[in-house]
């Protein structure tokens, strides 16, 4: 038996690769989880932990926020929580007719049937839908959180929530502690103003930096490859760094870089960021496809998909790029962050997988087109230059000793 204390990305994930190290053949997930697939098969086992709930107030806390009996309404919960959602909905049912009742998205039993209906998964949860109906079509009523903070960055399982459920249908929170609610539309609405001006800076940049914040997840090459493809059409240069967990000393030694789009799970992308710390806006691959597909709806009547497998071919959410002779890509836009004029992009997308960022010149010589050289071209000080035979040979001399603050030979002053 191994304890696996350590991840090098989010804690939220299923640790294949440190599992894979330890020979493990199975693994005993703790605490909070993003309950995104795992990219290899291995049976894991999640303990999220049993956090206690006051059924009665709860009970209260809903009957306000939600007075008709007959509005369709979902129970939600943070993991620590979901133990309690059914004993709660029984409280509620003998008044309210449409009560659904979500559930972790945990993985089935190997072998087991899957239940008739299959439910629909979305946000890590299962939501038993009767036939006819969809999700759009339900408010929402969440336990959990501690009730006492403001700030919306601090609960990403919550945010991911908030950005992808229908803006029109009411949304509230309730803390199981102490049974106080709060109304959740300011926040939802907060939150989409950050995202869409991320999406501005997104079509603003000309160098894109792609974090590869997961690597225990399904489907992370598929998805880092559709990245790559979506910034080369769109006529950006994109940089793929792997990092391990994005730090501003970091992400800091890219100044060429304009944006950085992080590949993670959804808590990960989602994950608390200090304010001002960062020199460049993070985003998610939402934000990036909404910024460079121009087939892709817009602003405020397509969905925000916290997952990055939501994008890819085969999801019901995907938008293909348009054909490189569709006039989307000529379309003029102006930029809401700088107000200039934005340019349609100076290429087209390309099928040719072996297409590299190599220019022709008329000498027949290619030359490597690279936004990184240009900028560090554009520096004033390059780096250490050895400038080879123009120095003169000197003998080695003793060097300062010391911190920078007091070397040596300053004294005291």
């Amino acid at each position: 038996m191994f304890i696996l204390g350590d991840t090098a990305y989010g804690s939220c994930c299923v640790d294949v690769l440190g599992a894979e190290q330890a020979g493990a053949q199975a693994l005993v997930h703790f605490g909070p989880a993003c309950l995104s697939p795992p990219a290899r098969p291995l049976p894991v086992a999640f303990v999220f932990g049993q956090r206690s709930v006051a059924l009665e107030l709860c009970a209260k806390a809903f009957e306000a926020q939600n007075p008709d009996p007959t509005a369709p309404v979902v129970l939600l919960s943070e993991p620590a929580c979901a133990h309690a959602l059914e004993a709660l909905a029984t409280l509620l049912r003998p008044r309210y007719l449409d009560l659904l009742v979500s559930s972790p998205a945990l993985p089935l039993p190997e072998g087991s049937l899957n239940p008739e209906p299959e439910p629909l998964e979305r946000f890590g949860r299962r939501f038993p839908l009767a036939p006819g109906r969809c999700l759009e079509e339900y408010g929402a009523f969440y336990v959990g959180g501690s009730g006492t903070s403001s700030d919306p960055d601090l609960d990403p399982d919550l945010n991911r929530l908030l950005l992808g459920w229908a803006p029109e249908r009411p949304f509230s929170s309730c803390c199981p502690d102490t049974g106080q609610t709060r109304d959740e539309g300011a926040r939802a609405g907060r939150l989409r103003a950050r995202r869409h001006y991320l999406v501005e800076r997104a079509r603003d940049a000309r160098v894109v930096g792609l974090l590869a914040g997961t690597l225990g997840v399904a489907r992370h090459r598929e998805a880092l490859a559709h990245l790559r493809n979506l910034t080369r059409a769109a006529g950006k240069h994109s940089y793929v760094l792997a990092l391990g967990r994005p730090t501003p000393p970091k992400l800091a030694n890219f100044p060429e870089v304009d944006v950085f789009v992080l590949l993670a799970c959804p808590l990960g992308a989602l994950a608390p960021q200090p304010f001002g710390s960062f020199f460049r806006p993070i985003l998610s691959p939402c934000e990036l496809e909404a910024a460079c597909n121009p087939a892709w709806p817009p602003l405020g009547l397509a969905p925000h998909l916290t997952h990055y497998a939501d994008l890819l071919p085969g999801s019901p959410f995907h938008v293909p790029l348009p054909p490189p002779e569709s006039e989307l890509w000529d379309t003029p836009d102006v930029s809401l962050v700088t107000g200039e004029l934005r340019c349609p992009p100076a290429w087209k997308p390309s099928n040719d997988a072996g297409c590299s960022a190599l220019t022709p010149r008329p000498q027949l010589e290619l030359v490597e087109s690279s936004p990184a050289a240009s900028f560090l071209s554009s520096r004033s000080w390059q780096g250490l230059q050895p400038h080879l035979g123009q120095t003169p040979v000197t003998g080695a001399v003793s060097g300062r000793r010391g911190i920078a603050i007091a070397y040596e030979d300053e004294g005291n002053s």
